[in-house]
């Protein structure tokens, strides 16, 4: 039996692989690889999918966070409130920006809960990074602080209305991918990024000119032009891409076992991940190892709350996170990428409707 992969970056390409591969020879041949009209394309797709005014290349995900916070005007030293269920990329942003994390407890859906910032810039933090987990949206924040967007998992997702700046990936596994790292800073604050540009650029403003961005100098991270012409293809299918998702998560959806759930998703949601809920540990553990014998790969997500890892011990602040607590053992990833063929969603429909009830 064939395994089902929880990921397939290969068989999603397959829709715009000719094309892409195209325009990377083109740039090739021009010898144009850094820079140049094929990042400009690409930074006017970035913007346009996120309905945003404008976008910066940067060399991943995690540079686009970092550099938006700098470019925000984040000072060394400073907290940054943050949610207790992301991937590990947002706090380590956070720790490349010069900042310090803050983390607070999630809603029920694992979003960063608006009561639990508001208590944390009581506190003096001034910036908060909203983690738009799953292609939901977190709910609005209180004002007083500076908002800097992770919306690594929402290209395909309805625009917001109000995004000065914010960070997009474009990892191979999202909604929009790149065949490598890449990512873009996004936003409606042009002036932010320009100064994006400028640190992703060495800070550089001239001939032999490095200017510092506020208390921060410039680094190198750039979105190469062969990963540029590489998204420009993928973007034409991106509607599709979405489409597609969507219409696997309908029939999981329809599949789930009675002891089984599912997050709640937005409305237009682009559901970069499919996320099954079960009642605990060992019902989670009962299903993956279900999943697995029925051949299907599973992911447990973020097993964890951020301050729990060891990295950030003794380099961060945290409050309390019952709900963070209480979801981390019960979610688990399945296969909701575009690269499925029909029968393999059936295979995985069919192995959560067949999950055994609790004893």
């Amino acid at each position: 039996m064939t395994r089902i992969r929880l990921a397939d970056p290969g068989a999603v390409a397959a829709r715009w692989r000719a094309e892409a591969l195209a325009g990377m020879a083109k740039i090739a041949e021009s010898g144009a690889f850094v820079g140049g009209p094929a990042v400009a394309e690409a930074e006017r797709l970035a913007a346009t999918i996120l309905g945003r005014r404008g976008a910066v290349g940067v060399a991943s995900g995690t540079d686009a966070l970092a550099i938006a916070l700098q470019a925000a005007g984040l000072r060394p030293g400073e907290l940054v409130v943050v949610p207790a269920l992301t991937f590990f990329a947002t706090v380590g942003a956070v720790h490349l920006a010069g900042g310090v994390p803050y983390v607070v407890d999630v809603d029920d859906r694992g979003l960063l809960d608006p009561d639990e910032a508001a208590k944390a810039f009581e506190e003096g933090a001034r910036f908060a990074v909203p983690v738009h987990l799953f292609g939901n949206r977190v709910a609005t924040l209180p004002g007083g602080a500076t908002l800097v967007h992770d919306l690594a998992q929402m290209a395909g997702a309805p625009p917001f209305a109000d995004v000065a700046i914010g960070g997009l990936s474009a990892y191979p596994t999202k909604v929009w991918p790149a065949p490598g790292d890449g990512g873009f800073v996004v936003g409606d604050d042009l002036d932010a990024l320009q100064r994006a540009r400028h640190l992703g650029s060495h800070g550089h403003v001239g001939s032999h000119h490095h200017h510092r961005v506020g208390d921060h100098i410039g680094r190198n991270s750039r979105l190469d032009a062969l990963a540029a012409a590489w998204l420009t293809a993928a973007a034409d299918h991106l509607p599709d891409l979405v489409r597609r998702r969507q219409a696997i998560a309908a029939t999981y959806d329809a599949a789930l076992a009675p002891s089984l759930g599912t997050l709640v998703r937005d409305v237009g949601n682009p559901v970069p991940v499919y996320v099954v809920l079960a009642q605990g540990r060992f019902e989670r553990d009962r299903l993956a190892a279900h999943l697995d014998a029925c051949g299907v790969d599973v992911g447990p997500l973020y097993p964890m709350p951020l301050h729990a890892q060891p990295a950030l011990a003794g380099r961060c602040r945290a409050s309390a996170t019952p709900r963070a607590e209480a979801l981390c053992p019960r979610w688990l990833a399945v296969p909701c990428h575009p690269g499925l063929r029909d029968d393999e969603v059936g295979r995985v429909a069919d192995a959560l409707s067949s999950f055994p009830r609790p004893r």
